[in-house]
């Protein structure tokens, strides 16, 4: 039978943010949870911060299906490593890690496992708030333009919300690579996309991108809807639309010439190492704009859900 949370000691719980029920930001609860146990292939992580994405207050208002109640928060963190699993020889008690959680645990929380498949070392010059902030917005844009659309030097990418969290790294990246980057965003945010390293950027209210652009070999797409369907035009011919959001239709891109697809990001601690290389080296920078501590996950939620932040949104946790 399971102990009760009441005849638990301090040692065995930590705090942690979950949900019960779906629905608005009221449904976030700070409380005591169990401290979770690592399987042999996974390791338990004493949490120093965690990172909030869009995908969270999504499955808190019930968007991304059934997830077992109740449910703590979030996926991405960086923390100190305090058991292993029987298996891992990866890491050891005390490094530094960030990472992704096991399917089964949450980020927003004092405690997390993680399987050593998501997790990478953190770089001592890389702060555990900065660290936080990369893995699910960084990975997604990585195996966007690179595992996907297999972008190369010399190709031109059109990033569509080039100043939100996942299009920032994604102009970065393309960057990088030595592609010809052009975003779209508001007028507030054309300077920092352009400090992000691209070439171009259209003010998506002032005027169509489909009037500007044209001959894009890749289009990735972090809105859908209207921006996705408006997109096929401005690819050339055999150039590929990557969605995060939603299937483009076939019969969309067969009638351009063209190809398109959806992808869903997929936890790598090889490709999250390297990212902190880049970031390291001062080639990709992370932009943080709000850090809040852990029991204030719901105004940070509402943040993320209002879509005017710029950078990442990171939760502390306070020893």
């Amino acid at each position: 039978m399971e102990e009760t949370m009441a005849t638990m000691t301090a040692t065995d719980t930590g705090k942690a943010v979950r949900i019960h029920d779906f629905g608005g930001p009221d449904v976030l609860r700070y409380e005591d949870v169990p401290k979770p146990e690592p399987t042999p292939d996974e390791i338990l992580v004493r949490v120093h911060a965690a990172g909030v994405n869009p995908v969270d207050w999504k499955i808190r208002e019930g968007h991304m299906g059934k997830v077992p109640l109740p449910s703590v928060m979030g996926s991405d963190f960086s923390g100190v490593v305090e058991s292993l699993g029987t298996h891992v020889k990866e890491f050891n008690v005390g490094d530094a890690v960030f990472g992704v959680v096991a399917e089964e645990s949450g980020g927003y929380a004092e405690y997390a496992v993680a399987p050593v498949s998501r997790v990478a070392k953190k770089p001592a010059s890389l702060d555990h708030v900065h660290a936080a902030a990369l893995p699910t917005a960084s990975l997604t844009a990585w195996q966007a333009l690179f595992d996907t659309a297999e972008l190369q030097a010399g190709q031109k990418v059109l990033i569509h919300a080039a100043a939100g969290g996942v299009g920032g790294f994604a102009v970065q990246f393309a960057k990088w690579k030595g592609a010809h980057v052009i975003g779209t965003a508001s007028a507030q945010s054309i300077a920092y996309v352009r400090s992000l390293g691209a070439d171009e950027v259209i003010d998506y209210r002032q005027t169509k991108f489909e009037d500007a652009v044209r001959d894009v070999d890749v289009v990735f797409d972090t809105l859908g809807g209207e921006t996705q369907e408006r997109s096929w035009s401005v690819l050339k011919p055999g150039g590929i639309l990557v969605s995060i959001v939603s299937p483009p239709p076939k019969e969309k891109a067969t009638a351009h010439n063209v190809r398109g697809v959806f992808m869903v990001s997929n936890p790598r601690g090889d490709q999250l190492a390297r990212i902190a290389d880049l970031v390291v080296r001062g080639q990709v920078k992370v932009n943080v704009e709000v850090v809040l501590p852990l029991h204030e996950a719901r105004k940070a939620q509402e943040l993320s859900q209002s879509g005017h932040v710029h950078g990442k949104i990171v939760l502390v946790v306070e020893p």
